[in-house]
């Protein structure tokens, strides 16, 4: 048998900890690898399935909050008309203007059949 082959148990019991930790880590390399893998997939996929959820809540906050303008614009809107039919020319210039940013409001706030 050759020298070298023969010294390798020795080397291994005088560098037990060097040696055997690096083999272990070596053998180990695949599996660690390999899960990191499937890790990163699963991370991957949950990212991509909240951002769908959060741009969900995104878009439906966004909605509603322009509902809520288009409502308090309509209220504002029919008190202008009340106070201009009275005489008030400032409330038409107001009901005017009110009425212009409600019909560029108007192609952003869904409609909703009532039955």
């Amino acid at each position: 048998m050759r020298p070298a082959v023969a010294a390798l148990p020795l080397m291994f019991i005088l560098l037990s900890g060097c040696v055997a930790k690096s083999a272990f880590d070596l053998a180990t390399l695949p599996v660690r690898a390999g899960a990191r893998a499937v890790n990163t997939t699963a991370d991957v996929y949950d990212r991509v399935t909240v951002s769908d959820s959060e741009r969900d809540q995104k878009r439906g906050r966004e909605i509603r909050q322009r509902e809520e303008r288009y409502g308090k614009l309509t209220r504002e809107y029919d008190k202008a008309r009340r106070d201009c039919s009275r005489g008030d020319d400032d409330a038409c210039d107001d009901a005017r203007s009110i009425y212009a940013e409600m019909d560029a409001m108007r192609a952003s706030v869904p409609y909703e059949a009532r039955y």
